[in-house]
């Protein structure tokens, strides 16, 4: 037997209530029907109302299974938010180093910074993200790079107190 009904189009209020579900499935980190949604001709790259992207949702809310299947579908890791925020710099604020790693292992800058300058090094230093910090300059990231305002990561650090990012980045530094 056939289906012989007629595909409908959307509409406006019904696609905007579907893109939602969409950026909550990357939110909430559901890998499997991320990957069902893409497999169907899920635009990868697709941007919320305020330019998160679903690789962006994911990754700041540290989940490495959606990640890997966003980029294993071409995911831009460098795209920014309307706020000019990576996805790289979100995983470092929130201190995730499996999803920083993923990121980097998938394409995203470790220089990358946003419209402050601020690279994901000088995120994790703000947030005396050790392990991150370490990651990072390891992969390259300059720590002598400077932000906007013309702070350099350890400027960060110190500024926000974080005495153990501190400490690191006045190694490199002496």
């Amino acid at each position: 037997m056939t289906d012989t009904r007629e595909a409908r189009q959307m509409t406006a209020d019904e696609a905007a209530e579907f893109a939602a579900q969409v950026f909550d499935v990357a939110r909430k980190g559901d890998a499997d029907m991320l990957g069902r949604l893409l497999a169907n001709g899920l635009p990868v790259n697709l941007r919320n109302h305020k330019g998160d992207t679903l690789l962006m949702l994911a990754a700041y809310h540290g989940h490495q299974d959606a990640v890997r299947v966003l980029l294993a579908h071409q995911a831009d890791p460098e795209l920014r938010n309307d706020n000019n925020q990576s996805p790289i710099a979100g995983a470092a604020f929130k201190g995730d180093l499996a999803t920083v790693k993923l990121l980097v292992e998938g394409g995203a800058s470790v220089e990358g910074a946003g419209g402050d300058g601020r690279t994901a090094l000088m995120m994790a230093a703000m947030f005396n993200r050790t392990a991150i910090v370490d990651y990072l300059l390891s992969q390259g990231a300059d720590p002598h790079a400077k932000d906007a305002n013309g702070a350099t990561a350890l400027a960060a650090a110190q500024t926000m107190g974080a005495q153990d990012t501190a400490a690191q980045l006045a190694k490199l530094t002496a």
